[in-house]
């Protein structure tokens, strides 16, 4: 059995069962998670080697996940596996601490080196986005988020952001999160206050332009 552990989160099980298939041979799977709160959980009881997780995920998307993975074990190496090969995904994710970042259609390719990069602490950048990714860096750290308002949320408001903008109400985001119905509320309308918007709708609207959920 290969000693590098490895956790691979997917909200699509097709992907899921693909990417397992892809790694198994070269390292152990040791979990397998269909969002990101789910993910969370499972890299505190099992420790892996690395992390494999979609930018887009329910509950708690894949860089958020990362950015909670990282307050509590730094020494987890992670890659982001996504769609997007919009440079300023691939900022958020480094700002959070990832490791690597592949677009999905290249993972065949890349994935296997990326881990082998990553576990030898070097960061791994998919050549898609690299180029693009430089001149982003090199016009200034916040050139290509500037005009994102959701990066200035708290990590809790971007949690309840995203539980909001995928329909959940306030009392099932309570329960997941595990705080009170008001606190709920309190953030939401603090969420509200800082991206200027009114309604439930305009919150919706500003978490898909931003990426936090897709459709």
């Amino acid at each position: 059995m290969n000693s590098i552990t490895v956790i691979i989160a997917d909200d699509h099980k097709i992907v899921l069962d693909g990417l397992k298939s892809l790694l198994e041979k070269d390292f152990t799977i040791c979990g397998l998670a269909a969002d990101g709160m789910e993910l969370v959980r499972m890299v505190k009881a099992n420790k892996p080697d690395v992390v494999v997780a979609d930018a887009s995920m329910p509950k708690l998307n894949g860089i958020e996940a990362i950015r909670q993975i990282k307050a509590f074990d730094a020494d987890v190496k992670t890659i982001v596996l996504t769609m997007h090969n919009d440079v300023a995904y691939a900022i958020r994710a480094f700002d959070v601490g990832a490791n690597g970042y592949i677009v999905k259609h290249a993972a065949a390719d890349e994935l296997i080196t990326a881990i082998r990069e990553v576990l030898k602490g070097r960061t791994y950048i998919t050549p898609y986005i690299a180029g693009e990714l430089f001149l982003a860096v090199r016009d200034g750290p916040d050139h290509a988020q500037q005009d994102n308002p959701v990066a200035r949320l708290t990590p809790r408001q971007r949690e309840v952001l995203q539980l909001v903008a995928e329909g959940h109400t306030a009392q099932q985001i309570a329960d997941s999160l595990y705080i009170s119905r008001r606190t709920v509320e309190f953030h939401k309308y603090k969420i509200m206050d800082a991206l200027g918007v009114k309604s439930s709708s305009d919150l919706v609207a500003v978490a898909i332009k931003h990426g936090v959920v897709t459709i």
